[in-house]
Order: C-alpha cells, then structure tokens, then sequence
C-alpha cells in the first residue's frame, strides 16, 4: 500500500486503481477512501483514480496536532500527487473534500484539469450552514439515534429502508470507525472554520457544482454561492437527493460527472 509524506512527515496512504488520465477522488469530513467504494469501479473505467486517506483516517498517520486543515489537506494531496507522479489531474471532491477541492484548485493551478466540487460549501461567514434542528439531531446523547439522523441526512427514507431491506447494514459515508477521538475533532475543527471565500474568483480549471436539491446537512443554497465565485462555473442540482447524492443518485450523478470530467477544450 503505498504511501506518500506530507512536509511536516504524516504519513498518507492512497490507493490507485483503474486505468487512463489520472482522477482524484476526494472523501468527506472524517471519512477515509472507502467513502467511494459504492461508485469507485464506474470511475476506474476509464480514469487511473487516486483515493486518500485523509490524516486521522483509514491507513495514514493520525498526529494529535494543529496540522489539521482544509487548506493543510490540499497540501497533502499535492504531496501525494508528487508521490504517485502525478503533474495534473481531473479532482472531485465531496462534502469537506470539496473544501479541500477549492483550495488545492485556487493555490495549485497547475495541478487541476477540471474540478468537480459536490455537495460542498465556501464556508463561513459567506456560506449557508445547517440550522440547528440538523445540530441537535446530530449532537444526541444515544449514538444509535445519531447515526439514525445522519443517514437520514445523507439519504431519503425510501432508499434507505429498502437498503435494510435488503439487509444492508452498513454504509461507507458514515465516517470512518477507527478513528481516534483527537482526529474526529480536529476534522470537525478543521471542516467548520474553513473559508475559502476570497480564493474561489482564482479557480482557473473549468468547474461543475453538483449538489442534492433535499440536502439539508450541507444546504443547497450553498452551490449558487460557490458557483457564483468561480469563473465560467456550472452548477447541476440532482432533484430529490440528500448529502450522498453520489450514492443513492449515481445512475443520475456519475454518468453528469463523467460527461463533464471527458469534456475538451473547444
């Protein structure tokens, strides 16, 4: 499994897989690469996908230090892209990986192709952020109940009770299990005082704002600010969805993405 190392020396384990231009997947606030794992193999037909494992997840390194950041993050992915002999490559972010996405576009320009920013945010003070009965639903003392109300953020109730139906029990956007408590905070940590307001207007990649028309973990209002910011952006709301529109929505969302990732130059 390979591994790159960021300049303050966290290790970060990514993953390869597929075959052709090179695409990175980037995964939601304290979630590892196996956020993907329900729609990986449509992307690996026909991109050589990058997934990482975010510091304080998956197979990387876990430092209880201030080195977590959505701007800090970009940094490691650049330094994983080094790793893998990568100069340049499509990026798709999600949730807090859409964060990330920004500024990796906004400060590494050379390194991003087409940027696909999903179910994502500017963030504060610019941003729309969640109101406080989401709060509430998810900061409940029961964990069982918790972890109700996020998949319930992440996905319609029609889908997920056909889901348990079918016996599935468990879902990779719920974050990851192994992580420690330091980490789950400091992503929060990092997630939440993110701000990338005044850098989105130097995104030059050409860029497409996905998000669920129902998504109120991350509201929707969020994606015509962003796009707003951007120069020459799309923006695509997938009607219906959640937070995970990437998952319940794929046969909707992944064939859009992947229009737009094989787009070329006019």
């Amino acid at each position: 499994m390979p591994h790159a190392y960021a300049p303050d020396g966290t290790a970060l384990h990514y993953e390869l897989c597929g075959a052709g231009e090179p695409l990175v997947l980037l995964s939601g606030q304290s979630n590892d690469r196996r956020w993907w794992d329900p729609v990986v193999e449509d992307f690996a037909a026909g991109f050589t996908v990058v997934r990482i494992d975010w510091r304080g997840t998956g197979d990387s390194d876990r430092p209880d230090s201030e080195s977590y950041s959505t701007r800090g993050f970009a940094d490691d992915v650049v330094a994983v892209l080094d790793d893998a002999g990568i100069d340049r490559a499509r990026v798709y972010g999600t949730s807090m990986g859409g964060r990330v996405a920004q500024w990796l576009a906004a400060e590494h320009p050379a390194r991003v192709e087409r940027l696909v920013l999903g179910c994502t945010s500017p963030g504060a003070p610019h941003g729309v952020e969640r109101g406080p009965e989401v709060r509430r639903a998810l900061s409940q003392r029961d964990p069982a109940a918790a972890r109700r109300a996020l998949l319930e953020l992440m996905y319609t109730p029609a889908w997920i009770a056909a889901q348990e139906a079918a016996g599935r029990t468990e879902f990779t956007t719920l974050g990851d299990p192994t992580m420690p408590g330091h980490a789950r905070r400091r992503h929060l940590r990092a997630s939440a005082r993110h701000d990338a307001w005044d850098a989105l207007p130097r995104i030059k990649a050409p860029t497409l704002v996905v998000h669920g028309s129902d998504d109120a973990f991350n509201p929707t209002a969020n994606a015509p600010l962003i796009a707003g910011r951007i120069p020459g952006a799309r923006t695509h709301l997938v009607p219906g969805a959640r937070h995970a529109y990437f998952e319940e929505f794929a046969s909707v969302a992944t064939p859009l993405v992947l229009d737009f990732l094989d787009e070329r130059p006019a």
